[in-house]
């Protein structure tokens, strides 16, 4: 397994283990946001995958989606709308963020990205935030396949 860029340990907490992808919970309690991280050696860009990875990252978003809605009905941050991007301008190990937004957030309509200082989960709300999003990533909860060749972590 390829390492994670240590920009993503600083500023995140490792949620799971999909198929293809590390996923990690952002430490900002402004926005329910998880990054998939793809566990491919030297990938920076999405065309770095292979055609089956990049079918098995489009629903690895999508799960990641599920476990955003989940995330943020935890925490009274109710997900109106799914901002998902691949940036990697600042860190360039490929990741796709996966942030839910809704109308009246900090940052609405704008992006994310950049916008103000991020806010720490208090412990208590890290350990909620993870409860509530780990269920939608769980084995029988993943709308896809195990993807072949790569085995648990």
């Amino acid at each position: 397994m390829p390492e994670i860029d240590p920009a993503f340990l600083a500023s995140s907490h490792a949620l799971d283990e999909l198929p293809l992808c590390h996923v990690r919970l952002q430490d900002d309690a402004r926005w329910p946001w998880l990054i998939l991280i793809p566990q491919v050696s030297g990938a920076r860009e999405i065309e770095d995958l292979t055609v089956a990875e990049r079918r098995l990252l489009v629903e690895e978003v999508v799960a990641a989606g599920n476990a955003v809605r989940a995330l943020g009905a935890a925490l009274g941050l109710a997900v109106e709308k799914l901002n998902v991007g691949a940036l990697g301008n600042v860190t360039p190990q490929l990741h796709v963020h996966v942030v839910g937004r809704r109308a009246g957030d900090p940052a609405w309509p704008g992006p994310v990205w950049g916008f103000g200082e991020a806010v720490a989960l208090a412990p208590e709300v890290l350990q909620k935030a993870l409860a509530a999003a780990r269920p939608a990533l769980a084995p029988g909860a993943q709308p896809y396949p195990p993807f072949p060749g790569r085995g648990p972590a």
